[in-house]
């Protein structure tokens, strides 16, 4: 199983030094992040500064966009599966950690039923990140990787019904660009993601996935 894995792509060795850093550089991103997004969430739109208002970020950090996109590039760019896993989990872990305790202790209220969904997605993070990590290898299993990861960005920067294509958030537009960028390898192998990837897209459309609000 490992030489048929290392053949999509094969892990690159660090120093446990360099591990440490960046996983901890990761984990205080998390954090950060997810006191930015609940500041946000508390702050009135109209009292920020009128490009910071425009861009809506209080919504778009309230939505799953962001964090799939961080996710997968996090996954992505790490040096091998094991580390794509630990550090999507530890910056998953910041990020709830920072977001929830502000909610909690700051906020003064208790969101037990959104708290639940984000634990039990940081748990199973790093199962995810795992094999996102090759979506960035060689071979069908690479662009089918891209694909998945293209139609779960593409559902968060586009709706889609009988009548109407329409792009939601013009931030989430931004970022379904920055995937491609992320996931292109060669000319034929980004198109045979967006086809493959489009195609799941409609087919998925009109299924309710989970995604929510913080």
């Amino acid at each position: 199983m490992k030489e048929i894995l290392n053949e999509i792509r094969r892990p690159i060795n660090i120093s446990p030094s360099r591990k440490f850093l960046y996983s901890i550089l990761l984990f205080i991103a998390g954090v950060i992040l997810g006191l930015f997004s609940k500041m946000l969430d508390t702050i009135p739109s109209n009292t920020l500064p009128y490009f910071l208002e425009a861009l809506d970020l209080n919504n778009f950090f309230s939505r799953m966009g962001i964090w799939i996109f961080l996710a997968m590039l996090i996954s992505v760019y790490s040096k091998s599966p094991v580390r794509s896993a630990i550090n999507v989990f530890l910056f998953f872990v910041g990020m709830v950690s920072s977001y929830y305790l502000y909610t909690i202790l700051v906020a003064g209220f208790f969101p037990g039923a959104y708290m639940m969904i984000w634990i039990i997605m940081t748990c199973i993070s790093p199962f995810i990140a795992f094999v996102c990590w090759y979506a960035k290898g060689k071979g069908s299993i690479a662009v089918l990787l891209s694909s998945i990861i293209f139609m779960f960005i593409s559902r968060q920067a586009f709706a889609f019904g009988f009548w109407y294509f329409d792009i939601r958030y013009p931030l989430e537009f931004l970022l379904w660009i920055a995937m491609i960028f992320v996931l292109y390898q060669s000319s034929k192998q980004i198109m045979k993601v967006m086809t493959i990837g489009s195609l799941l897209y409609f087919l998925t459309s009109q299924i309710n996935i989970f995604w929510g609000m913080l």
